[in-house]
C-alpha cells in the first residue's frame, strides 16, 4: 500500500526558515545559481518521481525480492525501468562536478533527494545512492585517468558503485581482512578473496558495476596500516572507456534478509580479478573513510525516512480508525466510536514519530550544509570548522537517527494495533527495513566508541567544545526572550552537563580504560538528544513570529513535547554513564551460562 507524500512544507521550513539556504549557497563559489526557485523546482520534480514512480514499487520489491541465478541478480519488477527513467532525467549527475559531466549543484541537494527517494522506497534508492560514495572517493583520491574512465560513467548513472569491505571473519575489524592484491607488470593488480554483505553488489539495473575494494598487498604491514584500496569493475573498460571484457568477479549468492528485500545483498568472489590501485599503497583505509563517512551520513537519512514513513502511515490510520470514546467526552457524535487519534497514548506515539522525523531532518540538512562548505568554500577557517563539526556529528547522526527511526517505526506498528503486524498496511515492512540501519556502516556501539573515544576524549574535548559553544552562544542570545524560556533553560543545562559528563568519563578512563566502552552508547544517546534539542529550540525561535499559521504553531507544540517527554531521557542516561564499567564486567565470561 503506497501512501507516501513528500513533506514539502517541512523540507521548505528546514531549508529556508531554519537554515537560510539561499544565503548559504550564495557564499559558496560555483553554487550561486542554487536559488530558492531552483531548489523548489527540484523538490517538485523529484517529489513527483518519488511519489509516482518509486513509491509504488516499494511493496513490489518487498514481496518479490531479488533473484539469483548462475551469478546474475534480477531486481524486482519495475526496478530497472524506474532506474532507466531516473538516469534519463539526469538525476544521478545533479551534485557532481561539471568537469566530469555533473550539474555542479551542492551536495545538500542530494540529501534532499535522498529524503524523498529513500522514504518512497529505500531498497530501490540504495542502488543509485551507494554510487555517491564511490564517486566522492574517486574524486578525492583517484588519478585523473581513473576519473575520466570511471567517474564520468558513475556520474551519468550508466554505471553504479559499491563499497567492498566486509569479509566473513571480519566486519568492523578490517585489520583482519585477507583479500589479496598481487601487482602485475602492466601496473594493475590481481584481486583474490571474498567479500560479504555487499549492498547492490550485483544487479541488472546498470550496464556496469564499479567495486571499490579493500585488499592487502604482498608483504604489507599487518593490521589496518597494511590495507590498500582498488577499483575492480564488473566489466573492464575498453580503449574507448565503454564496457569490455567480463572481469573475474562474480556474485556467489545473495542473502535472505529481514528487510530491504528489493536490494541485493551479495557475496562477491574475486578470483584473480583485475584491479587498479586508488591512492598510495597501504593507505587504503584512509581513502575508504571518504566512502564510509558519505555512507554514514546517508544512513542517518535512512533513520529520518523510516520515522517519516511511520508518522505518515500512523497519522492517516489513527484519524480513520474508530475505537472507544475519549475520556473527556464524545468527539465523534455521528459515529459509533471516536477516532483513536483523540487518545493521549496514541498522541504520545504520533508526537514521538513526528519529533524524531522533523528533528532528524533539521540535523541531516544542517550536516549537508557542512559538507557543502567542505566541498566548495574558499575560506580555510570555515572549511576547518565544518570538518571538525562533521567529525563530531556524523557518528551522532548515524547512530541516534537510525535508533530513533527504528523506535518510530515500532511505534508505527503499535498505532495500527493488530493491523500493523500484517503486510497490507506496510507498517511491518517499514520496521523490518529500518532494522539494518543500526548495523551497517558501523553499528551503534562502533559509532559510540568513535564518538567518545576518537572525537571527544582523544583531543581532550576540543571538538565537543566547538559545538557546545555554538549551543551556549545561542542560549545566551535568547536568555532574555520570555517566549523561549521554557526551552533555553533546559537546553543550557543539558549542554553544560554534556561537557561535564565527557570530563567525568575521561577521568574515570585514566584509571580504567574500559570506562570508555561502558559509557559510550549512553554518551552517544545523550549527545543525540541534546543535538536535536538545540535544533528544536532553533525551530521555535523562527516559528514564534509566525505562530498564527497552524504549521508554525505545530512546530512550537512539537518542540514542547520533545522537551517535556523526550529530552528528559538524558537524566537516566547520565545515571547509567556514571554507573561505570564494574557492573558490566564484574561477572566473568565463564559465568555467563544458561
Amino acid at each position: 500500500m503506497s501512501s507516501y507524500r513528500v513533506p514539502k512544507r517541512d523540507m521548505q521550513f528546514v531549508l529556508f526558515d531554519l537554515l537560510n539556504y539561499e544565503a548559504h549557497t550564495q557564499q559558496l563559489p560555483g553554487c550561486e545559481d542554487t536559488t530558492r526557485d531552483i531548489v523548489e523546482a527540484i523538490m517538485d520534480e523529484g517529489g513527483k518521481f518519488a511519489e509516482n514512480i518509486v513509491a509504488p514499487l516499494n511493496a513490489v520489491g518487498d514481496k518479490h525480492g531479488c533473484t539469483w541465478h548462475n551469478g546474475e541478480v534480477t531486481t524486482p519488477p519495475g526496478f530497472k525501468a524506474a532506474y532507466t527513467e531516473f538516469v534519463d532525467a539526469g538525476w544521478p549527475s545533479m551534485v557532481h562536478p561539471v568537469a566530469y559531466g555533473g550539474q555542479g549543484l551542492p551536495a545538500s541537494m542530494e540529501t534532499m533527494m535522498s529524503d524523498m527517494m529513500g522514504a518512497a522506497n529505500w531498497a530501490w534508492a540504495m542502488y543509485p545512492g551507494l554510487s555517491h560514495g564511490a564517486m566522492k572517493t574517486l574524486l578525492e583520491h583517484g588519478s585523473e585517468a581513473q576519473r575520466q574512465t570511471y567517474l564520468t560513467k558513475l556520474i551519468s548513472g550508466h554505471w553504479t558503485g559499491t563499497m567492498c569491505l566486509t569479509e566473513a571473519h571480519c566486519g568492523t575489524d578490517l585489520g583482519l581482512l585477507r583479500t589479496k592484491a598481487e601487482p602485475q607488470a602492466d601496473g594493475s593488480y590481481t584481486i583474490s578473496g571474498t567479500k560479504i554483505f555487499i549492498s547492490a553488489g550485483e544487479h541488472d539495473m546498470a550496464e556496469n558495476i564499479v567495486h571499490i575494494v579493500l585488499a592487502r598487498l604482498p608483504n604489507a604491514p599487518e593490521g589496518t596500516k597494511g590495507i590498500s584500496l582498488f577499483i575492480v569493475p564488473k566489466f573492464l573498460p575498453d580503449a574507448a572507456g565503454e564496457i569490455g571484457a567480463r572481469n573475474a568477479v562474480n556474485c556467489g549468492s545473495i542473502e535472505h534478509k529481514m528487510g530491504i528485500h528489493g536490494n541485493a545483498t551479495c557475496l562477491l568472489n574475486f578470483d584473480g580479478a583485475q584491479g587498479f590501485l586508488i591512492g598510495q599503497p597501504n593507505r587504503g583505509l584512509n581513502c575508504m573513510f571518504t566512502f564510509m563517512n558519505n555512507a554514514r551520513l546517508a544512513t542517518a537519512v535512512q533513520g529520518l525516512i523510516h520515522a517519516e514513513v511511520a508518522f505518515q502511515k500512523s497519522l492517516s490510520y489513527t484519524k480513520d480508525r474508530l475505537q472507544m470514546r475519549a475520556l473527556s467526552g464524545v468527539k465523534n457524535p455521528n459515529g459509533p466510536a471516536d477516532p483513536i487519534i483523540v487518545h493521549p497514548d496514541v498522541r504520545r506515539m504520533l508526537l514521538t514519530q513526528k519529533a524524531f522525523a522533523e528533528g532528524g531532518r533539521m540535523l541531516a540538512y544542517s550536516l549537508a550544509q557542512l559538507v557543502d562548505i567542505e566541498d566548495h568554500s574558499q575560506d580555510a577557517a570555515a572549511k576547518q570548522e565544518a570538518s571538525e563539526l562533521l567529525a563530531l556529528l556524523t557518528p551522532i547522526a548515524k547512530a541516534f537517527m537510525t535508533e530513533t527511526g527504528f523506535e518510530a517505526a515500532s511505534l508505527g506498528m503499535q498505532c495500527f494495533g493488530g493491523h500493523g503486524y500484517i503486510q497490507e498496511w506496510g507498517a511491518e515492512q517499514n520496521l523490518r527495513d529500518s532494522r539494518i540501519s543500526m548495523l551497517y556502516e558501523g553499528t551503534t556501539g562502533i559509532q559510540a566508541l568513535d564518538l567518545l573515544g576518537r572525537k571527544v576524549l582523544a583531543n581532550q574535548g576540543a571538538t565537543l567544545r566547538r559545538f557546545t559553544k555554538i549551543i551556549h552562544t545561542f542560549c545566551k542570545s535568547q536568555e532574555n526572550n520570555a517566549e523561549l524560556k521554557e526551552f533555553i533553560g533546559p537546553l543550557a543545562a543539558v549542554n553544560k552537563q554534556w561537557g561535564d559528563l565527557a570530563i567525568q568519563v575521561g577521568m574515570a578512563a585514566m584509571s580504567n580504560p574500559e570506562e570508555v566502552g561502558a559509557a559510550s552508547v549512553d554518551f552517544l544517546f545523550f549527545s543525540g538528544y541534546v543535538t536535536q534539542a538545540y535544533w528544536w529550540a532553533r525551530a521555535v525561535e523562527v516559528s514564534l513570529p509566525k505562530a498564527q499559521d497552524p504549521f508554525y504553531a505545530a512546530k512550537i507544540k512539537t518542540a514542547r513535547f520533545y522537551y517535556q517527554r523526550l529530552l528528559p531521557r538524558t537524566a537516566s542516561l547520565a545515571l547509567t554513564m556514571r554507573a561505570g564499567a564494574l557492573g558490566l564486567l564484574d561477572l566473568d565470561a565463564e559465568h555467563f551460562v544458561f
